[in-house]
């Protein structure tokens, strides 16, 4: 049976040092692998840091960036993710174009049925906040432009594996501390 092109959601403990975060991109980009959402933030131990990232390709690809990302000496641990039970993330914050009258009421609305939130209120604009799924996100945006998106961010998709106690995560696992 032939390999499927798929998204993979690779998580990689690394260590919180300067240069980390380009090394891994670079080295990715070398070796020919497009990585397709990225996201990078301290944890709960402030010497490590989590990247989360998707990458497309076939389980030799996922095993291939496995490999390249167990060289390098400033990643501790990565999990592939999306090979698990998982909750992800992506955050979004747009202003949208609203003058004062219907449209906001109808913005509101649909800020609502998508749990977001209004950060911000200016006089032509509002700001909003959503949070979900990347197809909820992505929904949202179209559902936004007819009323005209002036300006958007996104975070990029954050990902873990649900807590269950007989799960497997590593690919790779590595038992280096970091330093």
């Amino acid at each position: 049976m032939p390999n499927t092109v798929q998204r993979h959601v690779l998580s990689a403990l690394v260590q919180n040092v300067p240069g980390v975060l380009a090394h891994i991109s670079g080295m990715l980009a070398s070796r020919g692998y497009n990585i397709d959402s990225l996201a990078v933030g301290e944890t709960e131990d402030a010497h490590l840091s989590r990247m989360t990232f998707v990458v497309v390709g076939d389980d030799s690809v996922l095993e291939q960036v496995g490999k390249q990302l167990e060289k390098i000496v400033t990643v501790v641990q990565v999990v592939d993710v999306s090979s698990q039970d998982y909750v992800e993330r992506d955050l979004l914050l747009m202003k949208v174009k609203a003058p004062a009258g219907n449209p906001r009421s109808e913005i509101r609305e649909l800020v609502d049925i998508f749990r977001g939130k209004i950060v911000d209120v200016g006089p032509e604009e509002i700001m909003v906040e959503i949070s979900g799924r990347e197809n909820k996100v992505q929904a949202f945006i179209e559902r936004m432009r007819p009323y005209g998106i002036s300006e958007l961010v996104r975070t990029g998709r954050i990902a873990m594996v649900r807590s269950v106690s007989d799960q497997q995560a590593s690919i790779q696992p590595d038992n280096r501390a970091a330093s």
